[in-house]
């Protein structure tokens, strides 16, 4: 079987999965894999330089959750991969070095939670040093696919993966917030009870941007889009104490169910908090915050 063709339809599965399920893809899912040619190609396996048993050279490159290779994410828009194990003439190293040299693209999943990982693709082995045992690793766009890279201006390519490189490292450190908080107050909003994990947000108390901003569930709520919305537009406010408050003149408007029972009602109401008390929001951050949704009313 042809590795290119096993690799194109490997992405555009992988397209359809995230468009449907959306960046972080659970294990179970990778593992089955898809159906190409009569045969199954699984993503994923036991290895964290992984290739099907149909295949000549590596599909994917893994790292697990708190797993025992110190994979990181540096500043010059790299990833920085560790070789598996110690020797660089294991097999699964020598495959990344000629997927390398033959400038192929793979799939880049990073576990964020046992069994769950944020999937970047293609990625490129740009650089292999075995004394450190390093690969050097970026991610680069879906359509670059469709061009011919090896004719394409070096600079071009160089400044694209390195910025698509770095919006990869921000969806991670953002998918595993908005995960940890889900988690924490039980896939659920936290003002009106809605269950569909695909309508939740994990909203900062204070901004990421912030002073004390920390991508931590103590700084994070459970909240569905409308209340996202009307969070970060202080029609809602969370006092200290975990009571709602709803904006005045929101109260005194009169209009459809929407505004009644989505908005209103909700005054004076208490937040629904995690199951443990050291998962609770940060009293001092709601403090901060409250005091801005008081300043806007």
């Amino acid at each position: 079987m042809d590795d290119d063709q096993i690799r194109l339809a490997a992405f555009d599965w992988l397209k359809e999965q995230v468009q449907i399920h959306g960046e972080v893809l659970p294990w179970t899912m990778l593992t089955n894999g898809f159906i190409f040619n009569n045969q199954r190609i699984h993503l994923v396996g036991q290895s964290g330089i992984w290739k099907p048993q149909v295949m000549q050279l590596p599909l994917s490159i893994r790292t697990a959750f708190e797993g025992p290779y110190p994979d990181k994410l540096n500043k010059n828009g790299l990833i920085e991969y560790r070789y598996r194990g110690t020797n660089p003439n294991n097999w699964d190293n020598v495959g990344l070095y000629h997927v390398m040299e033959k400038k192929l693209p793979l799939i880049y999943f990073f576990g964020l939670l046992p069994g769950q990982y944020y999937v970047a693709f293609p990625t490129f082995i740009t650089h292999a040093d075995p004394l450190k045992l390093i690969f050097t690793v970026q991610v680069d766009e879906i359509e670059a696919l469709d061009s011919k890279m090896m004719v394409e201006d070096p600079n071009t390519m160089l400044f694209r993966r390195a910025y698509a490189t770095t919006i990869a490292k921000i969806r991670i450190h953002q998918q595993g917030f908005r995960l940890r908080v889900l988690i924490a107050y039980r896939n659920q909003c936290t003002l009106c009870r809605l269950k569909h994990p695909e309508l939740l947000d994990a909203a900062h108390i204070i901004g990421d941007n912030a002073e004390f901003g920390d991508p931590i569930v103590q700084n994070g709520l459970s909240l569905c889009k409308i209340h996202h919305a009307a969070f970060d537009k202080n029609i809602i406010g969370i006092n200290p104490d975990y009571h709602i408050q709803v904006r005045n003149d929101i109260l005194e408007e009169t209009d459809g169910p929407m505004l009644k029972y989505g908005l209103q009602a909700l005054d004076k109401q208490k937040i629904i908090l995690p199951n443990h008390h050291k998962n609770y929001p940060d009293r001092e951050r709601l403090e901060q915050r409250f005091d801005r949704f008081l300043r806007a009313s």
